[in-house]
């Protein structure tokens, strides 16, 4: 009977400092959704990294090169609905998303496999689709990396902010 409390001790203590290590992430997990009307949604979750006074994209993470797009574990885009993300059919379901920066264009990667860790990327043979995306500057810098949704005519605009760079594409229902 000790060895079993001391057990079960363990496992209570050990569940309660992982706990804690989740609520003091350096990269906050955070989620972002689409509307698309009529009971489609679109749910992305994501960690949100800081710059912390870094250049992150074309430096800490080089341009040309796929990236997590967040922190930690990849970040995930679920749609209950077939959409059209910019212009490429993507059915309902879930993957996982990645980008490839540039200066002058990113490129969404939409995944197949899903519950990986975000790096190192070796999942071609799972990709979905590449889509070209819109690059433009912001007025300031953002601290924290977003990822939102702003609806529009058709449906919704995903766009990706960090430091003075956003990247957006367009996605509609089918």
């Amino acid at each position: 009977m000790p060895k079993q409390l001391a057990l079960f001790t363990c496992v209570i203590f050990a569940l309660t400092l992982l706990a804690s290590a989740q609520g003091n992430r350096p990269s906050p997990a955070a989620s972002a959704s689409c509307d698309l009307g009529g009971g489609k949604t679109i749910k992305t979750d994501y960690s949100s990294p800081r710059l912390k006074g870094r250049k992150m994209i074309g430096e800490h993470d080089p341009y040309g090169q796929v990236w997590r797009t967040g922190a930690n574990e990849a970040t995930t885009f679920v749609t209950s609905a077939d959409v059209n993300v910019g212009g490429k059919a993507v059915p309902a379901g879930s993957y996982t998303i990645f980008t490839v920066p540039n200066p002058d264009k990113w490129t969404l990667i939409i995944n197949k496999k899903t519950g990986e860790w975000g790096i190192p990327y070796k999942y071609e043979s799972d990709e979905l689709a590449r889509v070209d995306m819109k690059v433009s500057k912001l007025p300031a810098p953002i601290e924290n990396f977003t990822i939102a949704y702003d609806n529009s005519g058709s449906g919704c605009t995903l766009r990706l902010d960090w430091d003075t760079t956003r990247a957006s594409v367009d996605i509609s229902a089918k």
